[in-house]
Protein backbone atom coordinates (compact mmCIF):
# COMPACT_ATOMS: atom_id res chain seq x y z
CA UNK A 1 0.00 0.00 0.00
CA UNK A 2 1.35 3.48 -1.05
CA UNK A 3 1.89 6.02 1.28
CA UNK A 4 0.11 9.26 1.48
CA UNK A 5 1.73 12.43 1.11
CA UNK A 6 2.52 13.98 4.21
CA UNK A 7 0.42 16.37 6.00
CA UNK A 8 3.81 18.02 7.69
CA UNK A 9 7.39 18.37 7.34
CA UNK A 10 9.58 19.92 9.84
CA UNK A 11 11.90 19.04 12.42
CA UNK A 12 11.64 17.16 16.18
CA UNK A 13 13.82 18.17 18.54
CA UNK A 14 15.07 17.81 22.21
CA UNK A 15 17.65 19.93 23.74
CA UNK A 16 20.32 19.58 21.40
CA UNK A 17 19.19 16.34 19.03
CA UNK A 18 17.60 17.12 16.36
CA UNK A 19 15.62 15.43 13.39
CA UNK A 20 13.64 16.27 10.28
CA UNK A 21 10.31 14.06 10.73
CA UNK A 22 7.08 14.07 8.82
CA UNK A 23 3.29 13.87 9.96
CA UNK A 24 0.30 12.48 8.19
CA UNK A 25 -3.38 12.10 9.49
CA UNK A 26 -3.71 8.93 11.80
CA UNK A 27 -7.12 8.65 10.62
CA UNK A 28 -9.00 9.21 7.32
CA UNK A 29 -12.51 9.64 6.44
CA UNK A 30 -11.82 9.36 2.64
CA UNK A 31 -13.08 6.04 2.30
CA UNK A 32 -16.63 7.04 3.56
CA UNK A 33 -18.98 7.50 0.35
CA UNK A 34 -19.64 10.64 0.01
CA UNK A 35 -22.38 12.69 -2.34
CA UNK A 36 -22.46 15.84 -5.14
CA UNK A 37 -25.22 18.12 -5.17
CA UNK A 38 -26.55 17.96 -8.62
CA UNK A 39 -29.43 19.71 -10.59
CA UNK A 40 -32.13 17.07 -10.66
CA UNK A 41 -33.66 18.68 -13.72
CA UNK A 42 -30.33 18.14 -15.68
CA UNK A 43 -28.34 15.88 -14.14
CA UNK A 44 -25.52 18.17 -13.57
CA UNK A 45 -23.24 18.83 -10.66
CA UNK A 46 -24.21 22.09 -8.97
CA UNK A 47 -20.98 24.06 -7.59
CA UNK A 48 -20.48 26.98 -4.70
CA UNK A 49 -18.65 30.56 -5.28
CA UNK A 50 -17.81 33.21 -3.53
CA UNK A 51 -19.80 36.13 -4.56
CA UNK A 52 -19.84 39.88 -3.13
CA UNK A 53 -22.65 40.20 -0.62
CA UNK A 54 -23.24 43.60 -2.26
CA UNK A 55 -23.27 43.61 -5.45
CA UNK A 56 -23.44 39.75 -6.07
CA UNK A 57 -20.75 39.11 -8.49
CA UNK A 58 -18.45 36.26 -8.33
CA UNK A 59 -14.98 37.26 -6.48
CA UNK A 60 -11.94 35.88 -8.52
CA UNK A 61 -9.57 33.74 -6.30
CA UNK A 62 -6.66 36.60 -7.14
CA UNK A 63 -9.34 38.63 -4.78
CA UNK A 64 -9.80 36.87 -1.60
CA UNK A 65 -8.83 38.11 1.40
CA UNK A 66 -8.62 37.50 4.94
CA UNK A 67 -10.53 39.91 7.12
CA UNK A 68 -10.97 40.63 10.74
CA UNK A 69 -14.57 42.46 11.88
CA UNK A 70 -13.57 45.54 13.95
CA UNK A 71 -17.01 46.77 13.63
CA UNK A 72 -20.02 46.53 11.63
CA UNK A 73 -19.42 46.32 7.87
CA UNK A 74 -15.59 47.72 8.91
CA UNK A 75 -12.64 45.10 8.65
CA UNK A 76 -9.12 45.27 8.55
CA UNK A 77 -8.06 43.16 5.75
CA UNK A 78 -5.26 40.91 6.08
CA UNK A 79 -2.36 39.15 3.23
CA UNK A 80 -1.30 35.60 3.04
CA UNK A 81 2.13 38.15 3.10
CA UNK A 82 0.80 39.36 6.68
CA UNK A 83 -0.13 36.07 8.03
CA UNK A 84 3.21 34.55 7.12
CA UNK A 85 5.30 37.62 9.23
CA UNK A 86 3.40 36.09 12.53
CA UNK A 87 4.66 32.35 11.93
CA UNK A 88 6.11 30.58 14.73
CA UNK A 89 9.10 28.97 15.60
CA UNK A 90 6.27 25.52 15.70
CA UNK A 91 5.27 26.26 12.19
CA UNK A 92 8.18 24.04 11.46
CA UNK A 93 9.77 22.30 14.86
CA UNK A 94 8.55 20.26 17.49
CA UNK A 95 11.03 21.33 20.29
CA UNK A 96 9.82 19.11 23.23
CA UNK A 97 9.22 21.22 26.27
CA UNK A 98 8.26 18.70 29.03
CA UNK A 99 7.13 14.86 29.94
CA UNK A 100 4.24 13.58 32.07
CA UNK A 101 4.03 10.13 32.96
CA UNK A 102 2.51 7.85 30.71
CA UNK A 103 -1.16 7.53 31.03
CA UNK A 104 -1.49 10.60 33.43
CA UNK A 105 -3.52 12.80 30.36
CA UNK A 106 -7.29 12.26 30.90
CA UNK A 107 -9.03 10.88 27.46
CA UNK A 108 -11.06 13.81 27.07
CA UNK A 109 -8.01 15.90 26.17
CA UNK A 110 -6.90 13.98 23.95
CA UNK A 111 -7.96 15.18 20.16
CA UNK A 112 -6.55 14.04 16.62
CA UNK A 113 -3.74 11.23 16.24
CA UNK A 114 -1.29 11.41 13.55
CA UNK A 115 1.45 9.73 12.94
CA UNK A 116 5.34 11.02 13.23
CA UNK A 117 8.03 9.54 11.24
CA UNK A 118 11.95 10.41 10.30
CA UNK A 119 11.94 11.98 7.10
CA UNK A 120 15.09 10.70 5.84
CA UNK A 121 17.70 7.95 7.08
CA UNK A 122 20.07 10.71 8.76
CA UNK A 123 17.46 11.21 11.12
CA UNK A 124 16.80 7.86 11.85
CA UNK A 125 18.91 7.67 14.85
CA UNK A 126 17.91 10.43 16.60
CA UNK A 127 14.03 9.83 16.29
CA UNK A 128 14.96 5.77 17.91
CA UNK A 129 16.93 7.73 20.62
CA UNK A 130 13.99 10.08 21.66
CA UNK A 131 11.46 7.40 21.21
CA UNK A 132 13.37 4.70 23.13
CA UNK A 133 14.31 7.16 26.31
CA UNK A 134 10.56 7.78 26.65
CA UNK A 135 9.48 4.23 25.99
CA UNK A 136 12.28 3.39 29.01
CA UNK A 137 10.51 6.42 31.14
CA UNK A 138 7.04 5.12 30.57
CA UNK A 139 6.58 8.90 29.83
CA UNK A 140 5.47 11.22 26.97
CA UNK A 141 6.70 14.44 25.74
CA UNK A 142 4.25 17.73 25.39
CA UNK A 143 5.00 20.50 22.63
CA UNK A 144 3.36 22.49 20.57
CA UNK A 145 3.16 22.92 16.76
CA UNK A 146 1.48 24.77 13.75
CA UNK A 147 -1.23 23.07 11.87
CA UNK A 148 -3.80 24.83 9.70
CA UNK A 149 -2.31 28.11 10.66
CA UNK A 150 -3.03 27.66 14.22
CA UNK A 151 -0.71 26.51 17.23
CA UNK A 152 -2.12 23.16 18.92
CA UNK A 153 -0.79 21.85 22.51
CA UNK A 154 0.32 18.29 21.53
CA UNK A 155 1.33 15.03 23.32
CA UNK A 156 4.00 12.65 21.71
CA UNK A 157 3.32 8.99 22.47
CA UNK A 158 5.79 6.43 21.31
CA UNK A 159 4.37 3.70 19.22
CA UNK A 160 6.29 0.92 18.14
CA UNK A 161 8.82 2.22 15.57
CA UNK A 162 7.29 5.30 15.76
CA UNK A 163 5.71 8.15 17.15
CA UNK A 164 1.84 9.26 17.86
CA UNK A 165 0.95 13.29 18.20
CA UNK A 166 -2.03 13.47 19.92
CA UNK A 167 -3.56 17.47 19.38
CA UNK A 168 -4.91 18.51 23.04
CA UNK A 169 -7.93 20.51 23.46
CA UNK A 170 -7.20 23.14 26.01
CA UNK A 171 -8.33 23.45 29.09
CA UNK A 172 -11.06 25.83 28.66
CA UNK A 173 -12.46 23.57 26.30
CA UNK A 174 -13.52 20.92 28.53
CA UNK A 175 -16.02 20.56 30.59
CA UNK A 176 -15.83 19.12 34.43
CA UNK A 177 -16.83 15.61 34.33
CA UNK A 178 -18.77 16.13 38.03
CA UNK A 179 -21.26 18.72 36.35
CA UNK A 180 -22.53 15.89 35.05
CA UNK A 181 -22.32 12.96 36.92
CA UNK A 182 -22.87 14.19 40.67
CA UNK A 183 -25.95 12.89 40.92
CA UNK A 184 -25.54 9.23 39.63
CA UNK A 185 -25.78 6.96 42.40
CA UNK A 186 -21.81 6.05 43.71
CA UNK A 187 -22.41 1.98 45.02
CA UNK A 188 -24.78 -0.93 42.93
CA UNK A 189 -25.69 -3.90 44.24
CA UNK A 190 -22.98 -6.22 44.98
CA UNK A 191 -25.22 -8.99 43.71
CA UNK A 192 -26.80 -7.46 40.90
CA UNK A 193 -22.97 -6.74 39.58
CA UNK A 194 -22.00 -10.16 39.91
CA UNK A 195 -24.67 -11.20 37.34
CA UNK A 196 -23.70 -8.45 35.28
CA UNK A 197 -20.28 -10.23 35.23
CA UNK A 198 -21.84 -13.38 34.05
CA UNK A 199 -23.63 -11.33 31.35
CA UNK A 200 -20.49 -9.58 30.36
CA UNK A 201 -18.00 -12.83 30.20
CA UNK A 202 -19.82 -14.62 27.05
CA UNK A 203 -19.42 -11.78 24.90
CA UNK A 204 -15.85 -11.06 26.10
CA UNK A 205 -13.99 -10.85 22.22
CA UNK A 206 -10.46 -9.50 21.61
CA UNK A 207 -10.71 -6.67 19.63
CA UNK A 208 -10.79 -6.23 16.07
CA UNK A 209 -11.25 -3.51 13.98
CA UNK A 210 -14.72 -5.13 12.49
CA UNK A 211 -16.65 -4.42 16.32
CA UNK A 212 -16.82 -0.97 14.83
CA UNK A 213 -18.08 -1.37 11.27
CA UNK A 214 -20.56 1.39 9.85
CA UNK A 215 -23.77 -0.18 8.91
CA UNK A 216 -24.89 2.86 7.29
CA UNK A 217 -21.75 2.83 4.60
CA UNK A 218 -22.63 -0.74 3.81
CA UNK A 219 -26.14 -0.05 2.77
CA UNK A 220 -25.53 2.61 1.11
CA UNK A 221 -23.04 0.77 -0.72
CA UNK A 222 -25.40 -2.12 -1.24
CA UNK A 223 -27.75 0.70 -2.47
CA UNK A 224 -25.66 2.06 -5.24
CA UNK A 225 -24.12 -0.99 -6.50
CA UNK A 226 -28.09 -1.78 -6.91
CA UNK A 227 -29.05 1.68 -8.93
CA UNK A 228 -25.95 1.30 -11.33
CA UNK A 229 -27.25 -2.47 -12.06
CA UNK A 230 -30.52 -0.67 -12.81
CA UNK A 231 -29.36 2.28 -14.89
CA UNK A 232 -27.39 -0.97 -17.21
CA UNK A 233 -29.98 -3.52 -17.78
CA UNK A 234 -27.80 -6.66 -20.01
CA UNK A 235 -29.07 -7.21 -23.00
CA UNK A 236 -29.37 -10.45 -24.18
CA UNK A 237 -27.20 -12.14 -27.15
CA UNK A 238 -30.00 -13.60 -29.83
CA UNK A 239 -29.07 -17.12 -30.62
CA UNK A 240 -26.55 -17.37 -27.82
CA UNK A 241 -26.84 -19.32 -24.20
CA UNK A 242 -28.78 -16.81 -22.05
CA UNK A 243 -25.74 -14.39 -19.80
CA UNK A 244 -27.21 -15.67 -16.67
CA UNK A 245 -26.11 -19.07 -17.10
CA UNK A 246 -22.50 -17.94 -18.39
CA UNK A 247 -19.76 -17.36 -15.58
CA UNK A 248 -19.56 -14.02 -14.72
CA UNK A 249 -16.74 -12.16 -14.01
CA UNK A 250 -18.92 -9.16 -12.46
CA UNK A 251 -17.28 -9.03 -8.83
CA UNK A 252 -19.86 -7.89 -5.93
CA UNK A 253 -18.74 -4.65 -4.78
CA UNK A 254 -19.39 -6.13 -0.99
CA UNK A 255 -17.62 -9.25 -1.63
CA UNK A 256 -14.75 -7.22 -2.73
CA UNK A 257 -15.09 -4.88 0.28
CA UNK A 258 -15.24 -7.97 2.57
CA UNK A 259 -11.92 -9.72 0.81
CA UNK A 260 -10.06 -6.66 0.99
CA UNK A 261 -10.73 -5.79 4.56
CA UNK A 262 -9.62 -9.14 5.29
CA UNK A 263 -6.38 -9.05 3.12
CA UNK A 264 -5.83 -5.97 4.93
CA UNK A 265 -6.18 -7.70 8.53
CA UNK A 266 -4.10 -10.25 7.41
CA UNK A 267 -0.97 -8.24 6.87
CA UNK A 268 -1.90 -6.27 9.72
CA UNK A 269 -0.67 -9.07 12.01
CA UNK A 270 2.02 -10.14 10.03
CA UNK A 271 3.42 -6.72 10.05
CA UNK A 272 2.60 -6.93 14.44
Amino acid sequence: MALRRPYWRGYLKLSLVTCPVAMSPATSESEKVRFHTLNKATGNRVVSQYVDSVTGKPVKDEYEAKGYERGENDYVLLTDDDLESVELDTVRTIDIEKFVPRGSIEWVYLETPHYLMPNDKIGNEAFAVIREAMKADDVVGISRVVIGRRERAVVLEPRGKGIVVWTLRFGDEVRPEGEYFQDIEKKANPKTVEAIKKMIKPRLEKWLSELVTDPIQESLLKLIASKKKALKPVKKAKGKKAESDAPSNVINIMDALKKSVEADLKGRKKAG
